[in-house]
């Protein structure tokens, strides 16, 4: 498992070979969503959620019952997921794996820009034309660390690569790969590309334009307790299968490069205006749905915050017996049992 999400969500242009950033954005897919909805409520312990429960959370978010049971049998197939069978009825939680990378997203996504010291990484790479796999895989993985191409085999980002990014590189590149620190030297000609370009700055505001736009009517009524049950679920899933995206989109861009009134701030600010307005009762209904197909305690599902994503979230590589976990007969990654009744 190399993501509990998938890179062509974001770049579905990717999945074609191109490496431009997309004019448009890819909806929401139903693996994201439940990906989103596991994430937003059982991070912090890795709860159970019986399969039923995420299948009917899922329905109130547009999903169809087959393909929210397909979603969930090929999450469990990569290694997001591990399942919990008793008799007929199975329950599912994030893996260790899954959780650790969730939690250092949540970070991620959510993180300031760090000062800029006006230096670029660059990594440069030469594949065999025929490695396509290889070099599909390579450019994935840069766009998740947040890398661009400046040119086809010389991707750039504005900060420093870490250790972690380094070991992860180590493991996925094939062929001569080279990384380097340089500074921006600007030329007087006509001819040049400069750093930047390597980002579609424009498309990029669309989406922030977009994304505020869209979700700018919601704090008023929720300030009123408007927006209770299942549309609190519902919008507080959405948002973050949202809102996820843009950092990949604008990984974190020095401000001093980009358009004055730059909207990653107020894109924030409105993110956590919605999302934590909502925790209370999202929580509420996601407890009163699960605890329709379950007697175990519900103590492990609480709705997490920004301030809970940016501290960090306990148990992502702590011993199973600090996680709550139901009576089993079997366990592993269950893939057939999502189409089975509670």
């Amino acid at each position: 498992m190399t993501s509990p999400y998938d890179i062509e969500e974001i770049f579905p242009d990717d999945a074609a070979g191109q490496v431009r950033l997309p004019r448009r954005q890819a909806g929401n897919s139903p693996q994201g969503l439940a990906v989103t909805l596991l994430a937003d409520y059982t991070l912090r312990t890795r709860a159970w959620l019986p399969s039923a429960a995420i299948v009917a959370l899922l329905a109130e978010a547009g999903v169809s019952q087959a393909g929210a049971r397909t979603a969930i049998s090929r999450l469990a197939r990569r290694g997001v997921l591990e399942g919990s069978r008793q008799g007929r009825n199975s329950s599912y939680r994030l893996t260790r794996a899954a959780a650790s990378d969730l939690s250092a997203g949540g970070r991620a996504i959510l993180a300031a820009a760090d000062t800029w010291d006006q230096q670029w990484t660059l990594i440069a790479f030469s594949l065999p034309q025929g490695e396509v796999t290889q070099r599909r895989g390579l450019r994935n993985h840069l766009r998740w660390l947040g890398y661009a191409p400046l040119y086809d085999g010389l991707w750039i980002s504005p900060h420093d690569l870490t250790d972690k990014a380094r070991t992860q590189l180590s493991r996925l590149t094939f062929g001569a790969t080279t990384v380097f620190r340089a500074r921006h030297v600007e030329l007087d000609a006509t001819i040049r590309r400069n750093p930047l370009d390597a980002w579609d700055t424009t498309a990029i505001t669309r989406h922030y334009e977009s994304f505020i736009r869209h979700w700018s009517p919601l704090p008023p009524r929720i300030q009123t307790s408007r927006i209770t049950g299942a549309e609190a679920v519902r919008a507080r899933t959405e948002i973050m299968d949202t809102y996820r995206r843009l950092p990949v989109l604008d990984p974190r861009l020095p401000l001093q490069l980009l358009p004055t009134g730059w909207l990653r701030e107020p894109a924030r600010n409105l993110f956590t205006a919605v999302y934590d307005g909502l925790a209370t009762p999202a929580q509420d209904h996601v407890w009163a749905v699960a605890s329709r197909f379950t007697a175990d305690s519900l103590a492990g599902i609480e709705a997490h915050t920004v301030a809970d994503l940016l501290g960090g979230l306990q148990d992502t590589d702590g011993s199973d017996e600090t996680v709550s976990e139901p009576n089993t007969v079997s366990r592993g990654a269950v893939t057939a049992s999502p189409d089975q009744g509670p």
